[in-house]
């Protein structure tokens, strides 16, 4: 009798459901929020004047990246109403962390479905409005979390702002919810995008003055579970905030909520948000904002600020995680890694890319590509593309050597947003507008 291990059973399930609808796009970084798209004939080089169908403005600011379902596409932006200087000075008195912010006197939080033909703008919907709302850092914006798209329903997370559940065909807005129990003080703005799982909406909520991970009926946008984290803090309130994003996967034959916060990564059930474990990461990590990796019965994290370092854990066959390895050196604060085989493929924030063998920890390479990132890589045809803050885009095919194939510049603006496979194209997002890049 053959055994099949419950991550490889759980790969095997993913691909089945993938490919019911395997050009689907339904949440950041792809179906399994592996960064790996479906199988297509994707552009590797691109400019203003090659391989652009179109480009669209969007009103606004934002930072959440497009997703789309059987041919309907939807992004958040936000409407910013700059704060006097008077009022700026005023509020910022309370700032306990970065200087450099955004202040505004209200913001429109908006969701926007896009016609993927030319990039017009078919329904602008104001989803939640808010008078002088937190500060966000000037590498955030207010509309950064990505929503979820499932069937006939779009599931949007503002952060403390709130949550909200809009039909993707008429634009009606089905539910809110901004109680009191939901908010924080981000400090430096929201970041983390929610996780539809079965029937629950669950996103984190880790601020520097409340921490905890939630979950809402999806149905009914009411809170189904609120689990505080249990880890002990440092007394800073600026070093206990966080932007992660979870991951759902099975081990050991169960589904395990993978979380990052401040200090710790946490397991849950995301049933009923038992907490089943946590690890400290042994080194000072908070304001996280990568997004975990699974693969080879394992998961891998970066701890982020302030000194970033990869940890890699064995879960499979083990009650609790066991720390396998870490690479303490060249490690993100915001893109998250990318897995292609036994290679995990390390961009830092200051345009510093590592191979590293995913298994072992060995570091195989590490080049210096240039440039500031913060999106996180997709991987698709093939090939890696690593987009950064001067709107340049790197094209590397996996390789035992650092082995670039394109370098390609649009309009010269931040892509703070990760790439979005859309047929045989990407919709990227600049802080000029949107473009659909293919042929």
């Amino acid at each position: 009798m053959i055994k099949v291990s419950s991550s490889v059973l759980f790969s095997i399930l993913l691909t089945c459901s993938a490919a019911a609808d395997s050009r689907s796009w339904p949440q950041w970084r792809g179906p399994d929020a592996s960064g790996h798209t479906y199988d297509g004939k994707f552009p590797k080089e691109w400019g203003r004047g090659s391989n652009l169908v179109w480009k669209a403005p969007l009103p606004g600011r934002g930072h959440s990246s497009a997703v789309h379902h059987k041919g309907k596409v939807w992004i958040t932006t936000a409407i910013e109403t700059p704060a006097s200087e008077k009022e700026k000075e005023e509020r910022l008195k309370a700032n306990e962390g970065l200087a450099s912010v955004t202040v505004l006197s209200e913001v429109s939080l908006r969701a926007l479905r896009i016609d993927p033909k030319n990039g017009k703008i078919l329904k602008n919907i104001e989803v939640i409005q808010k008078k002088q709302p937190q500060w966000v850092h000037h590498l955030n914006s207010y509309a950064s979390p990505t929503p979820v798209i499932e069937d006939d329903r779009l599931y949007i997370h503002f952060g403390a702002y709130g949550n909200a559940c809009i039909d993707t065909e008429s634009g009606k807005i089905i539910w809110k919810n901004s109680q009191k129990e939901l908010w924080v003080m981000h400090e430096n703005g929201p970041g983390s995008s929610p996780v539809i799982w079965e029937n629950l909406m669950i996103f984190h909520l880790d601020g520097s003055d409340k921490q905890s991970i939630v979950a809402l009926f999806k149905d009914t946008g009411k809170i189904a579970w609120q689990t505080k984290r249990s880890g002990e803090l440092k007394e800073n309130p600026q070093l206990q905030k966080s932007y992660s994003t979870p991951i759902i996967a099975n081990f050991n034959g169960q589904p395990i909520l993978i979380s990052c916060s401040a200090d710790w990564v946490y397991g849950y059930n995301p049933r009923n948000g038992e907490e089943l474990w946590k690890i400290n990461y042994g080194v000072l990590g908070f304001s996280n904002v990568a997004r975990p990796v699974i693969g080879h019965g394992m998961f891998y994290i970066s701890t982020c600020f302030m000194k970033a370092e990869i940890h890699a854990y064995r879960y499979e066959g083990l009650d609790k995680p066991m720390l396998a390895w870490k690479m303490i050196k060249g490690a993100p604060k915001m893109p998250s890694p990318v897995l292609v085989g036994k290679q995990l493929y390390v961009m830092n924030d200051g345009g510093i890319l590592t191979c590293v063998h995913a298994i072992s920890g060995e570091v195989e390479w590490r080049e210096r590509i240039g440039g500031e990132f913060s999106a996180s890589p997709t991987f698709a045809n093939g090939l890696i593309y690593f987009s950064d803050r001067e709107g340049k885009t790197t094209v590397i095919k996996p390789d035992t050597r650092l082995n670039i194939v394109a370098e390609n510049e649009l309009d010269g603006t931040a892509h703070m947003a990760s790439i979005t496979p859309y047929e045989n194209s990407f919709l990227l997002r600049s802080e000029k507008g949107l473009y659909r890049i293919g042929k």
